[in-house]
């Protein structure tokens, strides 16, 4: 039996203006029609009364006109409702036995649709919500809570939290709201858990939101039912961490779940992940930005960053690396195996925004060795970052492994080293990385070439050496992607002029 003092959030605190039965017999607008199924005769005025009470409730349930209501009721439908459901919602209110006892008492004469249409009938506002609760929990005793009973209580539940959200009521009342659900056997799901944070996120109680979702962890209530779709969507924590990714504050959900696992409440599984693409998002839009910046000073509209500017935004960039570490480190210690390839994944995608060539190749072989498909573009991305930080090892390892392709996924891989080398500023594997396209039958891009002539022509200015820049242009020549190039060059000692057709 539930104990009554334990619902006292479920009244919301709301003066109800609703009428009782006997109240309604008096309103004009109300026909009362005799009962079809009952014989009248001269002997029964005390069972006329009661036929006349029964259709003036029918009136009074449909005026109601919920949502749930509809859901459960046809227009159909009310006209076969029988005089033994009028007779239990009666019997229930005037509160005289327990619910159990009246709904057993009657068992064998209400129907599954009746028993449904009792529990939304003390749903609405300004009747005993207790009631249907007490009426659920009897369901569920006697076995009698189908799919579709558990959805209609579902759908309640969800209104009642948002008619407490809404009268401005305290989280731990909301709280409470789904400690009482349990008592009665209704576990407190993903769509409860949604509907609240929901309600608080969009009237702008972001503060009330979290609150909400610390009290439910450090309640220890569950939000995740055992194989079922919940898992996949994750509980409270993940989703307000979701909630703030989508709006854009990827730091603050970052920081969310970071809080949470810190104050030792436990955030679930699916959280970290969120949080981890969070630090991924963030990560991006700070590189974006910084390309943006690097336009604009380039075309004369904004100053360079100065060294301080440049230091702030490193540092950034270093305590969102190391925040997106310390979340895969919680979740592995989670022991999900589960997940262990979305961990890499996302550490891929952090080390390659942070640009750490060797970090991301060995999220490479984690994934592989867990037998995770990688596409082959993160490879070749990859390989530009190691051979822009001039790591021979890491390129060779990936060349390696990247070998047996087409020759059109070879010349993408072949690109994207080649524009990782002319970043890094290393024009002479640049050049050898062209000869070897060459010589592959692979024509590099127009922009990629000149990229590379014009790096070794500054270099003959500083080193003087200008053999790697005509063996290149006769190699280039020679396959019809140059013109006939007139090398000169002046010896200042000599007062001479080396002058050459290549």
């Amino acid at each position: 039996m539930v104990n009554a003092i334990g619902f006292a959030p479920l009244s919301y605190c709301l003066e109800s203006s609703y009428p009782r039965w006997k109240d309604l017999v008096a309103f004009k607008n109300l026909r009362i029609e005799a009962c079809s199924r009952v014989s009248i005769t001269q002997n029964c005025d005390k069972r006329l009364k009661s036929v006349v009470s029964i259709r003036t409730k029918a009136r009074e349930f449909r005026l109601f006109n919920s949502v749930e209501l509809d859901r459960v009721l046809t227009s159909g439908e009310e006209d076969e409702m029988s005089e033994e459901f009028f007779e239990a919602i009666e019997e229930l209110e005037r509160m005289a036995r327990e619910p159990s006892d009246v709904l057993e008492e009657m068992n064998d004469r209400l129907s599954a649709r009746e028993l449904q249409l009792v529990l939304v009938y003390f749903s609405q506002e300004g009747r005993d919500s207790w009631c249907a609760l007490e009426v659920f929990e009897w369901l569920k005793k006697e076995n009698r809570v189908d799919k579709e009973t558990m959805e209609l209580m579902v759908s309640i539940m969800c209104g009642w939290i948002k008619n407490m959200i809404e009268a401005e009521k305290e989280v731990g009342e909301v709280v409470d709201l789904l400690v009482d659900m349990d008592c009665v056997g209704l576990k407190p799901n993903f769509s409860m858990m949604e509907k609240a944070i929901s309600v608080y996120w969009d009237s702008g109680k972001t503060g009330q939101a979290v609150s909400f979702v610390e009290e439910v962890l450090r309640r220890g209530i569950m939000a995740l039912e055992d194989n079922g779709d919940d898992l996949r969507r994750g509980g409270p924590a993940g989703y307000l961490a979701w909630k703030m990714m989508e709006k854009g504050d990827y730091r603050d959900s970052v920081k969310l779940v970071i809080r949470l696992k810190e104050s030792g409440l436990n955030p679930e599984t699916y959280s970290y992940l969120i949080a981890m693409t969070a630090v991924v998002k963030e990560m991006n839009e700070v590189a974006k930005a910084l390309r943006k910046l690097k336009g604009y000073s380039r075309a004369g509209l904004v100053a360079e960053l100065d060294e301080e500017s440049i230091k702030l935004v490193e540092k950034h960039q270093c305590d969102l690396l190391d925040e997106g570490i310390l979340l895969s480190s919680w979740l592995i210690q989670e022991g999900n195996t589960s997940v262990l390839s979305l961990v890499h994944e996302k550490l891929l995608a952090m080390h390659i925004c942070a640009g750490r060539g060797l970090d991301a190749e060995r999220q490479l072989w984690e994934m592989k060795l867990l037998g995770k498909e990688v596409e082959r573009y993160f490879y070749d991305i990859v390989l530009a970052i190691c051979a822009s930080q001039r790591e021979d090892g890491a390129v060779s390892r990936l060349l390696t492994t990247l070998e047996a392709t087409s020759s059109s996924s070879k010349k993408k891989t072949l690109s994207w080293l080649l524009r990782g080398y002319i970043k890094g500023g290393n024009y002479v594997d640049a050049a050898g990385t062209l000869a070897k396209m060459l010589d592959s039958g692979i024509h590099p891009d127009y922009l990629d070439r000149v990229a590379v002539l014009q790096g070794l022509r500054r270099m003959i200015q500083q080193t003087g050496n200008s053999e790697i820049y005509l063996r290149l242009c006769k190699r280039l020549s020679d396959a019809d992607l140059i013109g006939p190039c007139l090398v000169y060059m002046y010896i200042k000692k000599y007062r001479l002029w080396i002058l050459k057709t290549v």
